[in-house]
C-alpha cells in the first residue's frame, strides 16, 4: 500500500486489496491480491524491486526508503509472490513477470536466491518477448514460472494483465503461512470486507471481558491491532484527494483521530536538531478522546504522512495523569525503523519522548477538570481554603457581626481572604462543573454496585439450582447402584 500511495506522484488513484482463491498442488487455498494503476515498473525497476536492499526513493516525501519493504513484507505474509507489472518509459511499453518463491527454493535445494523473471515489449499489436541473454534463458524462466506459480499455462499467465490496464502493477502473494494451530493466520471469513489477523481476533472474540473492556476492544485503537480496514483508515494522516484503498470491494473510509478530541490544542514543538541541518517545528494536537474508555491514550506519530507509532503511551502506567488525552503529530525529524512499526532509538527521538510527557502534564494540568478530574495539588487547594473560612470566622467579633467599616458603602469585602496566587487558576464554574462530574462518577459507580450486586444474585442463584441437580443426580446414581446390588 505504501508502494501505491507513492504512486500518487504519477497518477495513480487506488490500491486493491483483496482475497483470491487459487488452486497450488493440486489443492484450493486462499491468497491475497493487491492491484494498482501506478507508473509500473520496467524490466529495470522490477529487478531492482525484487533484489534486496535497493531504493530509488530519496525523495523527502515519499514513504518508501530502504528497499526491503516489498521483500519483507511478502515474505511475512505467505512463503511465495508473483508480481505483474507494466509500464511506459521513454515511448516503450513493457510488460514483465517476476517470481519469488521460497517453496521453489527450499524444494530445489537452491543455493542462490533465484528469481525468475520474464518481459515483454508490448509498443506494437502483440507481445515480444524482450531477450537479454539467450533464448534458452528466457524459456527456462518462463517454464520455472508456470511450474512454481498458480499458472500452469502461458496463457492463464498473461491473462493476468488484463484487469492491469495501459499501467499498474498486480501482486498476488499465496501458499500463506499457518499459526500453530495449522490454521491460516490471516482471517477472511470473520468479515467479508475485512481481513483480519486471526490469533488476535480470537482472543478478543473468546475473551470473557467486562463492560468497560469490550468498550475499549470496540475502540480502533484496539481494533488495528488486528483488523486491516481499521489500520488502513488511519494509516495515512492527509487525507486523499483522488486516491482510494479498496478493501474486498469497499473504499476504507480515512479516519483522523485529531478530528475526535474534545478541546483540542495545538502545540508547536521546534526539535534540536544536528548542526547545519534545517530547522524544523512540529505541530502537536492534543485533546480527550471523545465517549471512549479513559484508559485509550497516547500519540500517533506519522513520518511522510504515514502512521508509524499507534496510541503510544508516554505516561507512567498506573497514573491518572493523561487518561483519554490522545495527541497526533508528524515526526520527520526522526527515523523510522526498517519496517516502519517504531522508530530509531537516537537522541532525537528521546527528547521527543520527553518533551511528550510534559506535554500531556501541561494539558492535563489545565484541562483535566473539564473530564471530572482534579488537577493537581488540587486537594491542597481546598485544605487551605477551608483553613481561611475557619480563619475568618473565628475572627469575627462577639455575636458574628462584622465591624461597622466591613459595611461602608462601595466598599466590597470578600467572604474569604485568599493568599496571593492561592487557586488563582480555579474558578467558580470550574469548581461548578468539577462537583456535577464528581456526582455523576457517584452515580455512575452506584450503578454499577447495583448490578453487580444482582449479577452476584444471579450467580448465587444459579450455584443453588447446580447444588439441587447434583443432589439429584446423586439420588438417582445411589438408586441405581441399589438396583444393581439386589
Amino acid at each position: 500500500m505504501d508502494n501505491a500511495v507513492d504512486e500518487i506522484q504519477h497518477g495513480a488513484t487506488f490500491i486493491k486489496v483483496d482475497k483470491i482463491d487459487i488452486k497450488m498442488d493440486n489443492s484450493p487455498g486462499p491468497a491475497l491480491l493487491f492491484l494498482d494503476d501506478g507508473g509500473g515498473m520496467d524490466p529495470v525497476l522490477l529487478r531492482k524491486c525484487m533484489s534486496l536492499g535497493y531504493s530509488s526513493k530519496k525523495s523527502n516525501t515519499t514513504i518508501g526508503q530502504y528497499g526491503n519493504g516489498f521483500k519483507t513484507s511478502t515474505m511475512r505474509l505467505g512463503a511465495d509472490v508473483i508480481v505483474f507489472s507494466r509500464s511506459t518509459r521513454a515511448g516503450k511499453a513493457t510488460q514483465s513477470v517476476g517470481l519469488l518463491s521460497y517453496t521453489f527454493l527450499r524444494r530445489t535445494g537452491q543455493d542462490d536466491v533465484i528469481v525468475p523473471m520474464i518481459d515483454f515489449d508490448i509498443s506494437g499489436h502483440w507481445a515480444e518477448p524482450i531477450i537479454y541473454s539467450t533464448h534458452d534463458d528466457w524459456s527456462s524462466n518462463l517454464k520455472t514460472i508456470l511450474e512454481w506459480s498458480p499458472f500452469s499455462l502461458k496463457e492463464d499467465l498473461l491473462l493476468q494483465f488484463d484487469d492491469i490496464g495501459p499501467h499498474g502493477t498486480k501482486i498476488i502473494i499465496y501458499n500463506l503461512w499457518l499459526n500453530d494451530e495449522g490454521i491460516y493466520e490471516l482471517a477472511f471469513d470473520d468479515d467479508d470486507e475485512d481481513i483480519r489477523l486471526r490469533d488476535e481476533a480470537l482472543r478478543e472474540a473468546t475473551t470473557k471481558v467486562l463492560k468497560k473492556t469490550v468498550e475499549l476492544q470496540s475502540h480502533i485503537s484496539y481494533r488495528l491491532r488486528y483488523s486491516l480496514r481499521a489500520y488502513a483508515s488511519m494509516l495515512y494522516l492527509r487525507k486523499f484527494n483522488n486516491f482510494q484503498i479498496i478493501l474486498r470491494g469497499k473504499p476504507v473510509q480515512q479516519f483522523n483521530i485529531a478530528d475526535e478530541l474534545q478541546y483540542p490544542k495545538v502545540v508547536t514543538y521546534k526539535p534540536q536538531v544536528a548542526a547545519g541541518s534545517k530547522e524544523c517545528s512540529v505541530e502537536t494536537t492534543i485533546g480527550f478522546i471523545k465517549e471512549t474508555p479513559t484508559n485509550v491514550s497516547g500519540f500517533n506519530v506519522y513520518h511522510k504522512n504515514r502512521l508509524i507509532r499507534p496510541f503510544w503511551k508516554v505516561k507512567s502506567d498506573g497514573s491518572v495523569i493523561g487518561n483519554g488525552v490522545v495527541g497526533v503529530l508528524e515526526a520527520d525529524f526522526i527515523e523510522p525503523a526498517h519496517d516502519k512499526q517504531d522508530f530509531e532509538r537516537s537522541s532525537l527521538f528521546v527528547r521527543l519522548e520527553n518533551r511528550l510527557k510534559q506535554m500531556v502534564h501541561e494539558y492535563w494540568k489545565g484541562h483535566c477538570y473539564l473530564m471530572g478530574y482534579q488537577p493537581p495539588g488540587f486537594a491542597a487547594k481546598q485544605k487551605k481554603l477551608l483553613a481561611n473560612q475557619h480563619n475568618n470566622s473565628s475572627n469575627l467579633p462577639a455575636g458574628g457581626k462584622q465591624d461597622s467599616r466591613d459595611e461602608q458603602p462601595g466598599l466590597d469585602v470578600p467572604d474569604v481572604v485568599m493568599p496571593e496566587g492561592d487557586l488563582a487558576s480555579i474558578s467558580v464554574d470550574q469548581l461548578c462543573e468539577e462537583n456535577i462530574q464528581l456526582f455523576m462518577r457517584c452515580e455512575e459507580k452506584a450503578q454499577k454496585e447495583a448490578d453487580l450486586k444482582q449479577t452476584i444474585e444471579e450467580l448465587e442463584k444459579g450455584l443453588e439450582d447446580m447444588r439441587k441437580k447434583c443432589a439429584h443426580l446423586s439420588s438417582l446414581l445411589e438408586s441405581k447402584r441399589k438396583q444393581k446390588v439386589t
